[in-house]
């Protein structure tokens, strides 16, 4: 199936809009607090979006696709756990971080660690976060590729990463976080009205609806109960963490024009993630799965029974049944929906060597510049596409960060929003044997009681040893 040139044109269009909106803004930038926190001025709205875009975008046409076709509703409860990060962090991480962030004027999430421990817990603090998101950059370039070709063979991957690639780093690059935040809010109005009005209808229609859908799949398609108690507990202890050791989400924090109006964008957040984009994903991913188990798939070399990645039933689905013109337009939310997590990813990547790393080393004010800010973006994406064409598993890579980052900074945050003096010898420790504790697991693909994720057993060590550690340094005190 080759690219019709109405597809082609639409898609170049909007992939000439997101450079646009990046050099629109490479000019207002007046400072590093201006690219890295856009001047502390943003709205609700555009923060709110722009956070949704960013943690559901990446993994939307991926994660919430694969579960619907392979468990149906209940994997809508994936993204429940979104909400209860996003709100139970406007509750308690919020009031804590804001008012500090504004008067020190910080700009990266291991700032706030700075605050509460020492200089050398937020480098570490800066080396883990790093490593994270350059691994969650390459990982959503090489998504997005992924998923364009598979809807059009005559991409290959490798073309693929290099223009998502190009696109996403030159606008986040020039641009830093106001060309993200305004980029992600058109990503996400793409990606939405894709869903609503392309996507969700024509793939209702097309299959034969309602009754279609009914006497394709089992019953347990159709429930919300088909999820196990470990299942959840396993997503439960991966997302909600992620909204209390996120960089992303903190330089969004810090984006807000006060307090209040960065609670209100993480309420709308959290009503976005569940039930709004939870139940959508799921909905065309339980559709392709129709779809597939019909025979639409059989021209294409997937039969009803053969083996079929099911990551990959929803693109295959949408260039199944998506004409001339609709087409581009899905394509242009598809890409979307990756770029928006991967300009967000790049950006906190950017900070973390500019700020917590370079800075540690070089204490002289004139490395802080807009210029030198760009130059870092820039290479840490180029590094970002050239690991992206070297991988090939998009979601272990997603995983593999997002436990890592977990296990090693969960419990040093909630050190700080619990404890009057909480140690950094104790933050340290618990860090490096949090994180190694979960790389180690992950490596050895060990099988672990219950069948829980590495990242469990990585928080229950980093929290024994910070216990450990900040015991010993209260006995400290008191016999001082």
């Amino acid at each position: 199936m080759e690219i019709h040139f109405i597809d082609l044109t639409i898609f170049i269009v909007y992939l000439v809009i997101m450079l646009g909106i990046g050099f629109y803004f490479m000019k207002r930038n007046k400072s590093e607090e201006d690219y890295y926190v856009g001047g502390r001025s943003m709205s609700a709205g555009h923060i709110g979006l722009s956070v949704v875009a960013t943690d559901v975008g990446g993994g939307f046409s991926i994660g919430l696709g694969g579960l619907g076709f392979m468990m149906g509703l209940s994997g809508s409860w994936m993204l429940f756990t979104g909400l209860l990060g996003a709100w139970i962090s406007a509750v308690l991480l919020i009031p804590k971080v804001y008012t500090v962030a504004v008067k020190h004027k910080f700009l990266t999430f291991p700032q706030s660690l700075a605050f509460h421990y020492n200089k050398k817990v937020a480098l570490v603090a800066g080396i883990i976060s790093l490593i994270g998101y350059i691994g969650f950059t390459s990982s959503q370039i090489l998504a997005g590729a992924k998923l364009a070709s598979a809807t059009f063979p005559s991409v290959s991957i490798t073309d693929a990463i290099l223009i998502m690639g190009v696109i996403a780093i030159v606008y986040t690059a020039v641009g830093g976080i106001k060309a993200v935040i305004y980029t992600d809010t058109i990503q996400w109005i793409i990606l939405m009205a894709g869903l609503i009005g392309i996507g969700i209808p024509l793939g209702y229609i097309h299959i034969g609806g309602w009754e279609a859908i009914r006497a394709t799949l089992p019953d347990s398609f159709l429930s919300l109960t088909e999820v196990t108690f470990v299942q959840f507990f396993n997503w439960l202890i991966t997302i909600v963490p992620i909204w209390f050791v996120g960089m992303t989400l903190y330089q969004r924090i810090y984006a807000c024009r006060d307090e209040k109006t960065a609670k209100k964008a993480w309420r709308i957040a959290g009503l976005f993630e569940w039930p709004v984009m939870a139940f959508m994903g799921i909905a065309l991913g339980l559709f392709a799965r129709v779809g597939y188990e019909q025979g639409m798939f059989t021209n294409i070399g997937f039969a009803p029974g053969t083996g079929l990645d099911a990551e990959l039933g929803l693109p295959l689905f949408l260039r199944s049944i998506l004409p001339v013109g609709l087409m581009g337009l899905m394509l242009s939310a598809y890409f979307s929906a990756i770029m928006s997590t991967a300009d967000s990813c790049l950006m906190a990547a950017s900070g973390n060597f500019s700020t917590d790393i370079l800075s540690y080393f070089k204490k002289v004010k004139k490395y802080n510049t807009i210029k030198n800010s760009q130059v870092i973006t820039l290479i840490i994406g180029v590094i970002a596409v050239l690991l992206a064409t070297h991988m090939q598993n998009v979601l272990e890579l997603m995983l593999y960060s997002y436990a890592f980052m977990v296990s090693g900074l969960l419990v040093p945050v909630l050190g700080t929003l619990m404890l009057k003096r909480p140690s950094a010898k104790a933050a340290m420790a618990a860090m490096i044997s949090g994180g190694l504790t979960t790389l180690t697991l992950i490596l050895m693909q060990a099988e672990l009681p219950f069948g829980l994720d590495a990242n469990f057993f990585g928080i229950a060590v980093s929290a024994m040893t910070f216990a450990l550690f900040q015991s010993a340094s209260h006995k400290n005190r008191v016999t001082a």
